[in-house]
């Protein structure tokens, strides 16, 4: 048994979050997790969910077995505050979108590390994901920009 906790606790001005550790994460603000096999998971972290604010609805442009490439548009997510292209931060064949949030889009938000998955792709990360501890720096950077623009 690891004496490794399983979470980073993380928090910086107003926001704090509990990133999972035996996650990558990618600098756009996804999270990838190996679920089975060269199967990978991505969905969006807390930040992400937060800054997109409310959700309405979202869609894939790309259908199941269709080979994706690392940063390709694959959907659009639609809040109140805007419509989002969403990129892919894996590089494969899309496997599917998550059938849940087809009836409760409100997981990306309440569980965005858990049952709030956004999609499954066969494949593999690009060569930018990092783990926990690099992505903390790179929400250092995030927040930071934020506060600035918020002066």
């Amino acid at each position: 048994m690891s004496d490794q906790p399983s979470t980073l606790s993380y928090k910086r001005a107003r926001f704090k979050t509990h990133l999972p550790v035996k996650r990558m994460y990618a600098p756009s603000h996804f999270w990838m997790e190996e679920v089975e096999p060269g199967l990978w998971r991505a969905g969006f972290t807390k930040f992400a969910s937060r800054m997109l604010g409310d959700l309405v609805e979202h869609d894939f442009e790309v259908k199941e077995e269709e080979a994706i490439e690392l940063g390709q548009i694959i959907g659009w997510i639609e809040g109140f505050k805007a419509t989002s292209d969403l990129y892919s931060s894996l590089e494969g064949k899309f496997h599917r979108g998550n059938p849940d949030l087809r009836e409760n889009l409100d997981l990306l938000r309440s569980s965005p590390y858990q049952k709030g998955w956004l999609y499954e792709v066969y494949g593999q990360p690009g060569e930018d994901a990092m783990d926990v501890h690099g992505y903390a720096q790179v929400l250092d950077l995030a927040i930071d920009k934020v506060l600035e623009q918020e002066k």
